[in-house]
């Protein structure tokens, strides 16, 4: 046998050899097609399993890698790689460094921009023929916009873990997540193009939000309603991108968030977070906020969309109002049949478990990302720039809405909501319920009337009630209002009727309610008000469009003071009264 035998002969063994092994490699591959590439969308072969498919070309690899002439962009790359400009992913809140993709976010937008045919290759000199010529529409083509899909082209290192604390340090990240080797975040971390054994090619499942925890660890998430919830989601929220599970705790993460094509950009949103909780939150599988928002007042968030940032600042914000203002969903905890605030002692109530994780504006005016007391919370919007209150009575001395002021230790006087009861003897009308709480909350007196906290059916808290100003209870303000139970039931909830009627504390209370048919809020502020304890105690600060002249009280003792003033055309000049 001669020399070129010899290499002929040899040269069929080897033939025969890779023909086995490849055979071999496709049979295993069918037991174990969503391990490989072969089998999988990534397979554009002319035997691949999907539309997008080669008409003739039977090789698998070749799509992406070539043995020689490759690209010095990654080991036998076989493309070329983009130079498109994309717009990239931005936040308010995130405080990573994103910038243009690079590394092997280019290599997967080579195809995933839809800008270069899937069949361009460097290994040939004419395009691949596919079925398709470019990715087709739909969630796989990215586009040159990157902004509603999860942000690439970063460094995850302990830096950024340092700087938001939600993030876990990436030494604890699960070792399944691919970073680069600066710790750089690209699409791999997430997705392993040759194993499609989870779906999407990812590298963690995302039942219970396994993918997403794996880096992410929002305060309080572990422990939340959502989290445990073992309601289904409505089928509604999968109308841009289907929800994989039946559950809320098992969809997780994703029941509000998209990693692709986000329609709310910032945060990755499926929809604005009102109608994201409105989804759920209307009675079907959560309490029924949405019919208590459509009451007489409330906090109506329908109305002002998309104004709400979680890096806002209170003081100088635009005016609004969103269910995230005051609930956190990644905290968000069921409430026990009677609420927290409305029985917890202290400096003010506690926040409660509904309320858990929200930022706030302290009683010195300072906004604070975790809000211990209700108050805080109320503060971000009624406070140094407070929201316009339709129907807003004006006051002698008128803080313009601002409750914080109203509220300060120094306050002539105030209901004790951010300090325990002064003088608890000066108050002899408080029933024996309001005598043993030494404070008091603000959804005491602005809550949903029907609310289980208040022997209801319905949700706790001020989202609507059929009273003006969001109140639990009937509070009539206008002048000549006949007095009754139900016309001051909110008053009487706290203030013996009998004791009020019976001038025990003032010994004109009977001729002003009654015979002069004069509202309580007339002469008495519901929050507080600042300036001198000798003309302001008792929280007197009269209401402007009823009484009128020098409006002027003097404290002079116990159960006695004296007031100049002109009510009902009745002119009081040092008019002197005790019990």
């Amino acid at each position: 046998m001669n020399a070129s035998n010899r290499r002929r002969q040899a040269g069929s063994g080897t033939r025969l050899a890779f023909a086995v092994a490849v055979g071999l490699v496709l049979a295993a591959a069918q037991v174990f097609a969503d391990d490989s590439v072969v089998n999988s969308k990534h397979d554009l072969s002319s035997f691949g399993p999907g539309p997008v498919r080669a008409l003739n070309e039977s090789q698998v690899c070749i799509f992406c890698h070539t043995p020689h002439n490759a690209s010095p962009a990654a080991p036998l790359w076989n493309r070329v790689n983009p130079t498109t400009y994309y717009r990239i992913y931005q936040s308010s809140t995130t405080d990573a460094r994103i910038g243009q993709p690079t590394g092997s976010s280019k290599m997967c937008l080579s195809c995933h921009d839809g800008s270069i045919a899937l069949g361009m290759v460097l290994s040939r000199p004419d395009p691949i023929p596919l079925t398709h010529p470019y990715i087709p529409s739909g969630p796989g083509n990215l586009t040159n916009d990157l902004s509603d899909d999860h942000p690439i082209g970063f460094r995850y290192d302990r830096q950024l873990s340092n700087r938001d604390p939600q993030l876990r340090d990436p030494s604890l990240v699960d070792s399944r997540i691919k970073l680069g080797p600066r710790g750089e975040l690209e699409c791999i971390a997430c997705h392993d193009p040759h194993n499609n054994r989870l779906g999407n090619f990812l590298r963690l499942p995302t039942r219970d939000g396994a993918l997403c925890n794996a880096c992410h660890e929002m305060d309080g998430w572990r422990t939340s309603a959502h989290a445990l919830s073992g309601k289904p989601v409505p089928r509604t929220l999968s109308l841009e991108e289907p929800l994989p599970y039946l559950t809320m705790a098992e969809n997780a993460c994703a029941t509000c968030h998209v990693s692709h094509g986000a329609t709310q950009r910032e945060r990755l949103l499926r929809a604005r977070s009102y109608d994201l909780c409105i989804e759920c939150h209307n009675g079907i599988t959560a309490s029924d906020v949405l019919s208590v928002m459509g009451q007489l007042s409330g906090h109506k968030p329908n109305r002002l969309r998309d104004e709400h940032d979680p890096a806002e600042d209170p003081r100088t914000m635009r005016m609004h109002v969103d269910c995230v203002d005051c609930h956190n969903p990644h905290a968000v905890r069921n409430a026990p049949l009677r609420d927290v605030a409305l029985t917890a002692s202290g400096p003010g109530a506690l926040l409660p478990s509904e309320m858990a994780f929200v930022p706030g504006v302290t009683l010195s005016g300072v906004p604070i990302d975790r809000a211990r007391h209700y108050h805080e919370v109320c503060f971000r919007c009624h406070a140094d720039n407070p929201a316009l209150i339709r129907g807003r009575i004006v006051r002698q001395r008128d803080e313009g809405g601002n409750i914080r002021r109203q509220f300060l230790p120094t306050a002539a006087s105030a209901h004790p909501v951010t300090f325990a009861l002064r003088n608890p003897a000066e108050v002899p009308s408080l029933t024996p319920a309001a005598r043993a709480r030494p404070t008091m909350g603000c959804q005491d007196c602005h809550n949903n009337p029907d609310a289980r906290a208040l022997g209801g059916g319905g949700p706790n808290g001020p989202h609507g009630s059929r009273f003006p100003f969001l109140l639990a209870r009937r509070y009539e303000t206008a002048d000549f209002t006949l007095e009754s139970p139900q016309a001051y039931a909110l008053c009487y909830e706290c203030h013996a009727r009998n004791s009020i009627l019976g001038d025990q504390s003032f010994s004109l209370h009977r001729v002003h309610i009654v015979n002069g048919r004069t509202p309580c809020s007339a002469c008495h502020s519901p929050h507080g008000v600042s300036g001198s304890r000798t003309q302001h105690d008792h929280l007197i600060n009269f209401d402007v469009s009823i009484v009128h002249g020098r409006r002027e009280f003097i404290d002079t003792g116990l159960f006695s003071g004296r007031c100049t003033l002109m009510c009902h055309g009745v002119n009081h000049v040092n008019f002197e009264y005790s019990r």
